[in-house]
């Protein structure tokens, strides 16, 4: 289990870190973009298209991230009155409806995208638009592994707030 919380504090750091640096760059080049706009009224067509393309990566990888530390969004009512044994296997279930919408639908729906846009150009960037859409199979991914450690962890009656004690 120790393990498994390495790798974890290892994908938490890099994920962290990349969505720090993609934001840092959506700032720059978000100034940038206004700088031109509005200063030597020029606007530029590329800033536009990479703080769109930018934000959708930050906010997918920033998803999967939120995901693995079990703090996204829910509605609790009902997962809030059950205790015990019960909650844990609501949670644990819970867990692999996420895991398996994350395969269908991230995973093999964002290869299939990538694949089928690969030979489709950006209009300002001119990259392939399957290069955008990698980031989707990739959280989709990063959801899984955090998913099968959340199981575990589950399972195991390892509690969120035991864990973040320890790190």
């Amino acid at each position: 289990m120790e393990v498994l919380h390495k790798i974890r504090s290892m994908v938490d750091t890099v994920l962290s870190t990349a969505c720090a640096v993609i934001f840092g760059i959506m700032v720059i080049v978000g100034t940038y973009q206004i700088v031109t706009r509005y200063f030597f009224n020029s606007p530029s067509t590329v800033s536009e298209e990479l703080l769109t393309y930018s934000f959708t990566w930050m906010a997918l990888l920033a998803s999967a991230y939120v995901f693995g530390k079990r703090d996204h969004m829910r509605m609790g009512f009902l997962a809030d009155k059950v205790t015990g044994i019960p909650r844990k296997v609501l949670e644990i279930v819970i867990e692999c409806l996420v895991l398996l919408l994350a395969l269908s639908v991230m995973v093999y729906g964002g290869f299939t995208i990538m694949q089928l846009t690969m030979t489709q150009k950006t209009a300002s960037l001119g990259i392939p638009m399957g290069y955008v859409y990698t980031v989707l199979p990739l959280s989709g991914l990063l959801i899984v592994f955090y998913s099968i450690v959340n199981i575990a962890d589950l399972a195991a009656g390892y509690e969120r707030q035991q864990r973040e004690v320890k790190e």
